[in-house]
């Protein structure tokens, strides 16, 4: 077995020159050496290093023999450890000529070998000390067709002098290379031998006879290393520029630093931590904070100012001495100024207002008290956030908004660690360094909206921002110290409350605030939208007036929603036509721009929503019911009708799941009183019954609406038609109790503006009636009621 490395200068004994060696006289039988790493080609000559015991044993038999030193040279089929076996070799190889040889101190034969010939072992005839077997001389293949093997060789040489303009050769492989194009199975071994290929490479290309296959294989081996050296050459090309830029960048910052310190405007690096220095004992940090800023400082002074460590320690202190850890406003302890502040800028809103006025009622009396956490909770639009902003202005305090909408990574509330690059506080730590007191009014503005991502859950992280007993010692993953926000008054915002995780949710008083009635918005669009949008779209000083019909039809007409942005946006699209108008120079008169309920489909193009009208019941089989929906109440149609069939009830109207349990529950319970109700129960096994609830393209579901399915089935089953002034919502049971339901301000309200004179509710809501203002619901009369029966002998026409 051999090991071998080419020699770049091999120095032998002294030279030998051997007679040429016709392939004729090739004997038949030769020892055979194993080759680990390498394959050699005919016609070429390759320099070889034999360390091994067997290697040697073979080399002293060949070079003590009478004939020329010849030998047979095959590579392994694969790593081999210890001696190869038989099985081990590779059947093809080249017949070699020892051209020179030198020996070593320690036995190892240094060779020059001299490929003559490929061939073939046809049977091992000895193993050791070393192989000798039969073999047979391959000849190559194809050269008949001679133009083809040329043409192909010129090919080969265009890709090779490709290769050599990226990637350099020995001259001698150059010189071979131009002269062998009339000698192309030669011009392809050379290519061969000549390429970084692997073991495997090179004796696929040593075994294939034909010409003409061996020719295209090595041009298809010389594209690769073409595109293999184009890739290498322009990433080395790209770190070089990228290590040139960084050069003269670096070279150009030590030039500005020089220029700025020869005009006297920067300090040097001594003046800088001296200066860090002064601001850390003057920030009135805590103990824990002072000692991490003295250290930090510390290790600053330590660091080259070139060293990457050097920018992360100084903004990492400058972060420090920058949060406002004494600095506080003084808070406005007014309870009648803060309540005019409010009454200022929010109409309605009473119960939040009630509380923020408490809360400042109990701070005037114990300073030290911990600010509440509240959770504002209401459709879009009720002015949540800016109500966030009248209490910051009631107290006197900085305001903050904190956006959490579609935050899914911890880090945005937490920061992250120093040993990321490009590290910084979270958002809690950013915005007090904004604010510049620790006592500012944080809106936690949708919090609803947060959402656990691969990076950590964001409402676990705000636990402890919002849990009075641990807020004292908040701890940022940037800063690692602690920083008291028992000062901070917290105010979140949500649309829906069930949304927010429930621990979460368990650490804040939630405040709901319904979306507003058409009277809440006529005075909010007549005190608060309108004066603001004739100022922002500049007719301000016109003489423009909105009579308050037309506030009402703009509310009524053009909008429908629980807040007023929508109301504000019509408003503003009137401002802005009147503003167009006098920019054409159709300037108004004495009498100004009268804005009549008649003008507005000029202005605002045709009416966007119809108010249900509840004179579509009154009629065998229909109900009035009541919802609720995320833009206030409404009022709703249960429809029902029966026909011939098998006791089929067939749902239509996009029902959720609660509404079809509620249809099934009230025609179980007019099944179990039918005898009460004085209609035959056959009807139920020899009909289809088809109950269906209008506008199917809304999703519908709840199960306040189950009072009004049982009156329409029991209207349609009786023949009596209900009272058509009458509404009802209310949840039932298979006993034929009626339960108390929510949202009975905006569906009182919905009654109301339906032309609805009677509402019938369960009785346990008569307390949510009691606290809707008296003005609102003038001219509505309630009847309570704890049964079905009940309901029905309210709105049912007694039976003749």
């Amino acid at each position: 077995m051999a090991e071998h490395e080419e020699l770049a200068r091999p120095e032998f004994e002294a030279p030998v020159v051997r007679e040429p060696v016709a392939l004729e006289s090739i004997p038949g039988t030769l020892p055979i050496l194993p080759l680990r790493s390498a394959a050699i080609f005919p016609n070429l000559v390759a320099p070889m290093l034999a360390v091994s015991a067997r290697a040697k044993a073979l080399i002293e038999a060949v070079l003590e023999g009478d004939g020329p030193p010849l030998l047979m040279a095959t590579a392994l089929r694969g790593k081999v450890e210890g001696d190869p076996a038989a099985a081990d070799l590779q059947r093809v190889g080249s017949v070699l000529l020892i051209v020179n040889h030198a020996r070593a101190a320690d036995g190892a034969f240094r060779l020059l070998m001299q490929g003559l010939s490929r061939a073939q072992i046809v049977a091992l005839s000895q193993h050791e000390p070393f192989f000798r077997g039969d073999i047979r001389l391959l000849a190559d293949q194809g050269e008949a067709d001679a133009a083809t093997s040329v043409a192909l060789a010129r090919d080969v040489r265009t890709h090779f002098e490709r290769l050599l303009m990226i990637r350099p050769f020995p001259e001698e492989v150059q010189e071979l290379v131009m002269s062998l194009e009339e000698q192309p199975a030669r011009l392809a071994d050379l290519v061969g031998s000549s390429l970084d290929l692997d073991l495997a490479g090179k004796q696929a290309l040593l075994e294939e006879l034909d010409v003409e296959k061996r020719l295209l294989r090595a041009r298809d081996e010389l594209r690769r290393a073409f595109e293999q050296a184009q890739i290498e050459n322009d990433i080395r090309l790209k770190v070089k520029s990228d290590i040139d830029r960084n050069q003269r960048e670096y070279l150009l910052r030590q030039e500005l630093d020089r220029i700025r310190r020869e005009l006297g405007e920067t300090e040097d690096e001594e003046e800088m931590l001296q200066s860090l220095g002064e601001r850390i004992e003057a920030a009135g940090m805590s103990r824990v904070a002072l000692a991490q800023a003295q250290r930090e400082l510390e290790r600053l002074r330590q660091t080259p100012p070139a060293a990457a460590e050097h920018g992360v320690i100084r903004g990492y202190l400058q972060w420090l001495v920058e949060l406002p850890w004494r600095e506080q406003s003084e808070d406005r302890l007014s309870v009648a100024a803060a309540r005019k502040v409010l009454d200022e800028d929010h109409w309605g809103l009473e119960k939040v207002k009630e509380r923020i006025v408490d809360y400042i009622a109990v701070l005037s009396l114990k300073r030290d008290l911990r600010g509440p956490i509240l959770c504002f909770v209401g459709p879009p639009g009720t002015g949540k956030t800016s109500l966030g902003r009248s209490i910051a202005r009631a107290l006197g305090r900085r305001f903050e908004r904190v956006a959490l909408g579609g935050v899914r990574d911890e880090a945005v509330v937490r920061g992250h660690r120093r040993t990321y690059v490009g590290a910084m506080p979270g958002r809690i730590v950013q915005h007090l360094r904004h604010a510049g007191t620790r006592n500012p009014v944080f809106m936690l503005d949708e919090i609803d909206k947060l959402m656990v991502g691969y990076a950590g859950d964001p409402s676990s992280a705000l636990l402890e921002v919002l849990d009075p007993e641990q807020n004292r010692a908040f701890s940022d993953h940037y800063l690692e110290i602690p920083f008291n926000l028992s000062k901070v008054l917290f105010i979140a915002t949500a649309n829906l409350s069930d949304a927010i995780h429930p621990t979460l949710r368990d650490r804040m008083e939630v405040i709901e605030i319904p979306g507003y009635t058409e009277e809440e918005k006529f005075e909010i669009a007549r005190r608060y939208l309108l004066p603001r949008q004739r100022r922002e779209n500049g007719v301000e000083n016109v003489a423009l007036t909105l009579p308050d019909e037309t506030l009402r039809r703009l509310i009524g007409s053009y909008t429908r929603e629980a807040g007023v942005r929508n109301l504000e946006r019509e408003i503003g699209a009137v401002c802005r036509k009147v503003a167009r108008r006098c920019a054409e120079k159709d300037l108004p008169g004495a009498e100004g721009f009268q804005i009549t309920p008649e003008k507005l489909p000029a202005l605002l193009g045709p009416v966007k929503f119809e108010p249900e009208q509840a004179f579509r019941a009154g009629r065998p089989g229909v109900a009035v019911g009541l919802a609720w929906t995320p833009v206030g109440g409404d009022i709703l149609f249960v429809e029902s009708t029966c026909m011939p069939g098998r006791g089929a009830l067939k749902l239509t109207g996009s029902l959720g799941d609660v509404m079809r349990e509620s249809a099934e529950a009230a025609r179980s319970w007019l099944r179990t009183n039918s005898a009460k109700l004085g209609f035959a129960p056959a009807i139920f096994e020899t009909s289809d019954i088809h109950l269906h609830v209008p506008q199917g393209a809304v999703p519908k579901d709840g199960p306040s609406a189950g009072i009004a399915m049982v009156v329409a089935l029991a209207s349609l089953l009786t023949g009596r038609s209900p009272a058509p002034d009458v509404a009802m919502t209310g949840e039932i049971t298979l006993r034929g109790k009626v339960l108390p339901i929510g949202g009975v301000k905006e569906k009182v309200l919905a009654a109301r503006r339906a032309g609805i004179r009677r509402v019938l509710l369960p009785a346990e809501n008569r307390r949510d009636v009691a606290e809707i203002q008296p003005e609102l619901v003038a001219g509505l009369t309630f009847d309570y009621v704890k049964r079905i029966d009940e309901a029905l002998a309210h709105i049912l026409p007694p039976a003749h």
